[in-house]
């Protein structure tokens, strides 16, 4: 049977003659490149920018974690039994966060030059937003909404 002008004489090799790739891998290529980039940009900003709110769990949610006095402006407060680190970055803004390091689960320890300490590989984030100012971490700091009430700062 006569074969159609231009079409390849097999159809399992679709090669160019002049390169010997297939004809289809530059839009192949193309196509995985570009969702490889896009991969990096949604890890990207999985990954950068600020602080990750998240919901708190049942027995944080409503609890006082910490009395306002307690709480220095522009510093903060490890607050071990709740598991939790609440900061002042700025007089009457209260921040919350999760007591663990992002890099691995160390509990941070101290509040240290407007950043929140981690003993064990010795990360520091903000205490304005819980973004990592020094790694080996590369997350933020989970943050629990919070609120003033009366004398006390709330996860809510």
């Amino acid at each position: 049977m006569p074969r159609a002008t231009g079409a390849p004489e097999n159809i399992g090799d679709m090669s160019d003659d002049r390169t010997g790739e297939s004809a289809a891998a530059p839009r192949r290529r193309a196509v995985l490149c570009g969702m490889g980039l896009l991969g990096l940009a949604g890890g990207a900003a999985a990954c950068g920018g600020g602080s990750r709110r998240v919901e708190p769990s049942a027995d944080l949610k409503g609890k006082e974690v910490a009395k306002v006095a307690d709480v220095p402006v522009g510093g903060g407060v490890v607050v071990s039994r709740h598991k939790v680190v609440v900061t002042q970055p700025a007089e009457g803004t209260f921040k919350v966060f999760d007591a663990r390091c992002t890099h691995a689960g160390c509990p941070v320890d101290r509040i240290r030059e407007g950043a929140v300490y981690c003993p064990c590989h010795g990360s520091e984030f903000r205490i304005t937003d819980g973004t990592v100012v020094k790694g080996p971490a590369s997350r933020a700091l989970l943050e629990y909404p919070a609120q003033v009430r009366g004398d006390g700062v709330v996860v809510v």
